[in-house]
């Protein structure tokens, strides 16, 4: 039986670079907080809290909190402005972890919204990152998942919208939603803010689980990533497993299972996914 690791899995460029920013300054002695847990990654930050790393949870509770000797750090998925007119009013030291790519959303709906664009946002509404991409936006926003929903929206004649989505959105998705708006004959701007590693692993998952008997997807229940990851799999093999650690996977393989495939969110750490592909190739 043959045990493969999808081309792209696990940490992405801005979930590494957020982690690492929090142990970094974990290591200055300093009391942390992080504003909502740094990834979507349950492992991840349990680890930090044993570290004495606090989250954040809400902007009620930032302002309750004393800033003496306090550092907040801003989480991958980014916040909105609002948040950090709060850190600096009340003085707190403020080391941003967005995700660049993130930070390039907030620009783009800063400005196309100050020139008077209604702004689309395609992506989860309870989401952390859209969240804060709406809370960069000066005028109307509109939030959509669903092509269902792209079909329902109504605008007003003449009015300039502009398209983003999240970062971790299903690229195919985000195209046949952008075409619903095309067809409707907007007067549209459309920017692809998918980010390249999410596109990445969505192909090579797909082509990992397109030949699988059975795939194992990894990583953290809220991360949304990993839930386009374990959709796209689960429609090309119908054995996929979708587990946050090693003590959810409970496999039981017939002697016919050729290929098992492995992939992982942006947020799971590499050391879990060497735990889960050492674990089938020994007892599988």
């Amino acid at each position: 039986m043959e045990v493969r690791l999808a081309e792209c899995a696990g940490f992405c460029f801005g979930v590494k670079r957020a982690v690492d920013t929090v142990y970094e300054q974990v290591e200055k002695g300093k009391t942390i907080y992080t504003y909502g847990p740094i990834v979507h990654n349950e492992e991840v930050v349990k680890d930090l809290e044993e570290k004495g790393v606090r989250v954040i949870e809400n902007k009620d509770e930032l302002l309750s909190l004393d800033s003496e000797n306090a550092t907040v750090i801003i989480r991958a998925h980014g916040v909105p402005r609002e948040i950090y007119d709060i850190l600096e009013r009340k003085g707190f030291e403020c080391v941003d972890a967005t995700c660049p790519f993130v930070k390039r959303i907030h620009k783009i709906v800063e400005k196309e919204s100050s020139e008077g664009k209604h702004i689309i946002i395609i992506g989860n509404p309870g989401h952390p990152e859209v969240e804060g991409i709406k809370g960069w936006c000066k005028g109307p926003v509109t939030i959509l998942e669903t092509p269902e929903e792209a079909m329902d929206f109504p605008i007003k004649e003449g009015k300039e919208i502009c398209i983003v989505s999240q970062t971790t959105f299903n690229y195919n998705k985000f195209q046949y939603i952008v075409e619903i708006f095309q067809k409707k004959g907007y007067n549209d701007s459309v920017v692809n803010t998918i980010c390249n590693a999410t596109e990445e692993r969505q192909r090579s998952a797909k082509a990992i689980a397109t030949e699988a008997d059975v795939m194992i997807v990894i990583g953290g229940k809220h991360s949304s990533n990993t839930r386009k990851l374990y959709e796209i799999c689960s429609k090309e093999c119908a054995n996929t497993y979708f587990i946050q650690t090693l003590d959810d996977l409970h496999l039981e393989l017939p002697k016919a299972v050729r290929l098992v495939g492995i992939t992982a969110g942006a947020s799971t750490p590499n050391k879990l996914i060497e735990e889960v592909q050492n674990h089938v190739r020994i007892n599988f």
